[in-house]
């Protein structure tokens, strides 16, 4: 009897410990903002709504040397993304990085494009629920000395008041799961992205 009390109460510290945790992460995720910050480069994740315009419009506004857009669908070209008008920064520095389908991936693929550009700071830009994961990957893809500011685009998907809409809570909770499981990894093996000792990635 004692032994399943104890299990009881052990699950129920356990519940009590996710849910602070899924606040906190919850917390921290619509505390983001929009920051007119500057870097030497803006780096996209594409395959969300709006990501892609957002940092074509902030590169157009010259708030990086480099526009790098990070796994863009193969058949797509520069000239879709971006066509310089008169005023605007040439189409040069714009690089498309079309091999990465994942989080895990553009963290990858996305550190090679970026060191071959001796860029020191990153504006990164993806979802709003999405940025936590994104940003802890790219802080251990990337090396320690080149800043990241996160910019966050909002999504009709996530709403502010998840809690009473299903589907921003579901959003949440797998983005919360997902990262979890990165911080864990990288508790156990720090610096293993940065390193690039993941099977199919490069040194350097």
């Amino acid at each position: 009897m004692n032994i399943i009390k104890a299990f009881i109460t052990l699950v129920i510290i356990l519940l009590i410990v996710i849910a602070v945790l899924f606040i906190d992460f919850t917390y921290k995720t619509f505390s983001y903002r929009q920051r007119p910050v500057k870097g030497d480069a803006i780096v996209v994740l594409a395959g969300g709504k709006g990501r892609v315009e957002e940092g074509v419009r902030l590169y157009r506004e010259q708030r990086g040397r480099h526009l790098f857009l990070i796994g863009v669908d193969p058949s797509v070209r520069k000239g879709d993304l971006y066509r310089p008008q008169a005023g605007d920064p040439s189409s040069e520095g714009v690089v498309l990085e079309k091999a990465s389908r994942n989080t895990l991936e553009n963290a990858i693929y996305g550190r090679d494009v970026i060191m071959r550009a001796d860029v020191r700071s990153i504006v990164l830009i993806t979802s709003r629920y999405h940025m936590k994961r994104a940003a802890i990957l790219f802080r251990n893809a990337l090396p320690k000395d080149v800043a990241i500011y996160p910019y966050p685009v909002d999504s009709k998907n996530l709403k502010e008041a998840w809690w009473s809409h299903g589907g921003s809570f579901h959003l949440l909770f797998s983005e919360f799961y997902k990262y979890c499981m990165f911080r864990f990894f990288f508790l156990l093996v720090p610096g293993e992205l940065r390193d690039g000792i993941l099977p199919g990635t490069s040194g350097g």
